[in-house]
């Protein structure tokens, strides 16, 4: 119902804003094509901008290019308020996040926003997506370039039940299209065969596909949660896209060079180099697709940036300024966007009915420190007066919270200043970075940023569906923080050195490394060195396969002195372990008593959750885990009790335990409690304090460092 509620209000606003003569000079002024320039026109308010070009403009594609990926997410939170997800489906398009050139590979949800757009603008009916005529992308991705139109078509096929095809076959051309197999299906992009089953993640789908043969025919298809394994219920089709981007292009044209110089004097290219040429997101594109171009400066600087760390002749890349003219040669709208008022004047194509639409920093400045209580109250009860200002004048004041407890939480602190809760004011549902006016049309959209006075907390994108996350933290290893030298602990062998990564030929692996003379099946493994048995011999080193990565730790040491290293096969590490397992039984003895003391002792029992905390905790603005509503009850619970609280809450980085004990510290002071944070380092106390602020940003509480 609040769903419904926002969309209605959000479609009033753009209907107000329509009849403004402003506003229709610039759908004169876009319909003549060419190049414009739009001054006076806020960061803040391009979003909203951009969402009125696809009002005005509901056939036509819109390409809006920002200048980096966090201002690229924070454009897309917004187009999703102002759309509507469940009418209309912005598309991402995001850059590699590394250079074309280096010796590694996208990560895979990039892999999936940039394919998933390809897909959507595809041309081929099997890969049509509906309402996918916006896309929200940076500089740096439309630099880089990706397969021809119709190569993409062309590496996709339909699977339904009946189809035929032996799984073996299927496996072999799902590599051919960059999927990597694995032993079980945890993220996009991976497969996994076992006999007759073989379990596809497309990066296109929110789910992964359990393929059941009977032979080569295929019986059932079904999605499955990557987590648990367990299928979610069965389906009719399949479209398996390639899985991979940079990864095929780059061993195409390895191929491709190899080919070539085996036969210098080939009159046709080989099959493999059918496709010779690279294209650009323009290419996907017809010519009536309207670019928005947000702080033209801005973008040219960003991309001589990343120019200057491209090799010169990158196969991969294409610069701005080429770029430019390839655009204006396509006969493109190109519309930019500025915020000076002074730099848009002075271009000749500027008019005075340009919309202007403002920030509120005039009406809500906002400090990059919180200033003191009694400060930021007065200057809430200022900018309150001035949404009542506002309403006596005749405005439309649109107020978006996150969700229904910062909404009753708004309510209430309006009510609180003595204002009228029948005022007309148009509370919506939806996130917003920062708010803007438009005083030609007499509107003021307002956020929680200028409410609550505080910055908007960006939602990460990156985890595309609820499960992911999960199923990373569960199946993955990093080894980021690992340098050649250091010293690991291996569960079953002890202390080693690490010395890299390797591939070593193995006899069961679908991996292939590809030499200059062979190709031989080979897998990744990690090199751990230990000390020789006896003097003078060669160290023996471990090769351990990244699947088996999880039975391998960096050290951790309580002194600055190095231990010597395990022998393979030695007693020394097993003994090691025995005498910590006979320590640990009697730190856990000494646990015990000192518990058994404490619950003979008397503790303070908070009150029960008040309307404040109720309202805390529903203006959270994410969907807690079920193991996260698990401990924040189990928490309170305990905080009710008249006995001293001993609570551990375990969890990967990311899973919400922040929050656990935010809500936990919250419950404190509103029964009259101080709380303290403790953290072990600096870093990690400016982290909370922020997370503590801006979550408690809306009550009259101090938060200090």
């Amino acid at each position: 119902m609040a769903q419904d509620v926002s969309t209605k209000a959000t479609s009033n606003l753009f209907a107000e804003i329509v009849e403004v003569p402003a506003v229709h000079s610039l759908a004169r002024r876009v319909e003549s094509g060419g190049a414009l320039v739009f001054s006076g026109v806020a960061a803040s308010a391009q979003p909203f901008f951009a969402a009125l070009l696809q009002k005005l403009f509901p056939l036509r594609p819109i390409v809006i290019v920002t200048k980096n990926l966090k201002t690229q997410e924070s454009f897309q939170q917004d187009m999703e308020t102002w759309l509507q997800p469940s009418t209309f489906n912005p598309l991402f398009y995001p850059a590699w996040e590394i250079l074309p050139h280096e010796d590694k590979l996208p990560h895979a949800d990039i892999i999936s926003d940039r394919l998933q757009t390809l897909v959507a603008l595809s041309d081929n009916s099997k890969l049509k997506t509906k309402n996918s005529k916006l896309i929200v992308t940076s500089v740096t991705a439309l630099l880089q370039k990706t397969f021809p139109p119709g190569e993409i078509a062309e590496r996709t096929r339909t699977f339904e039940r009946g189809s035929k095809i032996a799984p073996l076959d299927l496996i072999e051309f799902l590599e051919e299209q960059g999927y990597e197999p694995e032993a079980q299906v945890s993220q996009k992009g991976e497969i996994a065969l076992r006999g007759g089953i073989v379990d596809i993640f497309p990066p296109t789908s929110p789910w992964p596909v359990r393929l059941d043969f009977f032979g080569d025919e295929l019986e059932s298809l079904r999605e499955f949660d990557p987590l648990t394994q367990v299928s979610r219920g069965e389906i009719t089709s399949v479209v398996l896209p390639p899985a991979g981007e940079l990864g095929i292009l780059k061993q195409r044209r390895v191929t491709s060079d190899k080919w070539q110089a085996a036969n210098p004097n080939a009159s046709e290219k080989n099959l493999i180099t059918h496709h010779s040429s690279l294209a650009t997101l323009l290419d996907y594109l017809p010519c009536e697709t309207i670019f928005l171009l947000c702080e033209p400066d801005s973008l040219a600087v960003h991309a001589d940036s990343y120019e200057q760390q491209i090799p010169k002749d990158d196969p991969f890349f294409i610069s701005w300024p080429d770029l430019l003219v390839d655009l204006n040669r396509r006969n493109f709208t190109s519309i930019e966007l500025v915020e000076d008022v002074e730099t848009g004047e002075a271009n000749p194509q500027s008019s005075i009915l340009n919309p202007q639409f403002e920030n509120l920093d005039a009406f809500r400045p906002l400090a990059e420190r919180a200033p003191e209580p009694q400060i930021a109250e007065a200057q809430r009860r200022e900018f309150f007066q001035q949404l009542h200002r506002w309403l006596r004048q005749d405005f439309s004041v649109h107020v978006f919270c996150n969700n229904d407890g910062e909404r009753q939480r708004f309510e209430e602190i309006w009510t609180e200043h003595g204002f009228s809760p029948e005022e007309k004011l148009a509370i919506q549902i939806g996130s917003l970075a920062r708010g803007f006016i438009y005083d030609a049309a007499k509107i003021v959209v307002v956020t929680d940023a200028e409410i609550f006075g505080r910055y908007k907390i960006q939602r990460p994108r990156r985890q595309k569906n609820s499960h992911a996350q999960a199923a990373r933290s569960a199946l993955d290893i990093d080894f980021t923080d690992l340098e050649e030298g250091d010293l690991v602990v291996h569960l079953q062998h002890g202390i080693g050195r690490y010395c890299g990564l390797k591939m070593m030929p193995v006899g069961n692996s679908r991996h292939v490394l590809i030499s200059e003379n062979q190709a031989s099946v080979a897998t990744e493994c990690l090199v751990i060195e230990y000390a020789p048995a006896n003097d003078g011999e060669e160290s023996p080193k471990l090769y351990v396969p990244v699947s088996e990565a999880h039975l391998v730790s960096k050290y951790v040491g309580a002194g600055k002195s190095n231990p010597p290293l395990n022998q393979l096969g030695g007693t020394r590490w097993a003994k090691a372990k025995e005498q910590t397992e006979r320590a640990v039984h009697d730190i856990a003895a000494e646990m015990l008593r000192i518990q058994a003391v404490r619950e003979t002792q008397a503790g303070h029992p908070c009150k029960v959750d008040t309307q404040w905390q109720r309202e805390f905790e529903s203006a959270f603005i994410y969907e807690e885990t079920r193991d996260q509503i698990t401990a924040i009850a189990d928490t309170k619970a305990d905080q009710e009790r008249a006995k001293p609280m001993d609570r551990l809450i375990c969890g990967d980085v990311g899973f919400g335990k922040t929050e656990v004990a935010i809500r936990a510290a919250f419950k404190c002071v509103m029964d009259g409690k101080q709380v303290a944070i403790l953290v072990p380092t600096t870093v990690l106390a400016q982290q909370h304090f922020n997370n503590f602020r801006e979550r408690m940003a809306d009550y009259p509480i101090r938060v200090e460092l």
